[in-house]
């Protein structure tokens, strides 16, 4: 009798042990999920170099100056960690096509250019910004009387915006616009004249950004 007892026991322990371990065998192995990987975010910070082109339209010698303006840009933008507040620096250089015509005198301006601060706020991709600094001209007084001809470099300041967008991580599209005074500047043709340069520009530009090596 006890030695029935003790097999029935020792049966019913085995079957314990066992059933659970197949219920085991029968389940899904538990795999860890895949740990995340970081996209890195655009970032504008480094330094790029562009192509422009663009009208001009302004006022010297009492009439209207204008025309087209086509040349190139280089800077370096740096954008904070974290935020979405971008600064730069830039200079442009452009041939010009810009003419003005009085009377007996006729102005043109051959070249322009100008090395600015930028000041921006980012939308991921998308820029707005704004700009300032010290623009540069050459110009030139022709007078049909006694052929006369006078020509200077003029200084000035200018301020501006825009907006630009990353089409890839490596090229960027902009528009902006910018408004020039040059100051007013002595000419010696017949008589000596003193003239004035102010001008409205609207240009559209692409660029190829690096990466920045900070």
């Amino acid at each position: 009798m006890i030695r029935r007892f003790l097999l029935g026991a020792a049966s019913a322990a085995a079957v314990v042990a066992v059933v659970p371990a197949a219920m085991a065998a029968d389940l899904p192995a538990y795999e860890a999920p895949a740990a995340a990987i970081a996209v890195p975010s655009f970032t504008w910070t480094g330094p790029y170099i562009g192509a422009q082109a663009g009208y001009s339209w302004g006022r010297t010698i009492n009439r209207k100056a204008d025309g087209l303006v086509v040349g190139g840009y280089a800077g370096y933008n740096y954008q904070f960690d974290g935020s979405p507040v971008v600064i730069g620096i830039e200079t442009d250089f452009n041939y010009a096509d810009i003419d003005a015509k009085r009377s007996n005198t006729r102005a043109t301006t051959d070249w322009n250019g100008a090395t600015r601060a930028r000041l921006g706020y980012a939308f991921d991709r998308f820029l707005v910004y704004g700009t300032a600094g010290v623009a540069y001209a050459d110009r030139e007084l022709k007078s049909r009387v006694g052929g006369g001809k006078d020509d200077t470099t003029a200084f000035g300041w200018t301020v501006g915006g825009g907006v630009e967008y990353a089409a890839t991580d490596d090229v960027t599209v902009r528009a902006d616009y910018r408004y020039a005074d040059y100051g007013r500047d002595k000419f010696k043709i017949d008589p000596t004249t003193k003239s004035q340069y102010t001008e409205h520009r609207v240009m559209g530009g692409v660029a190829y950004k690096f990466t920045s090596p900070f």
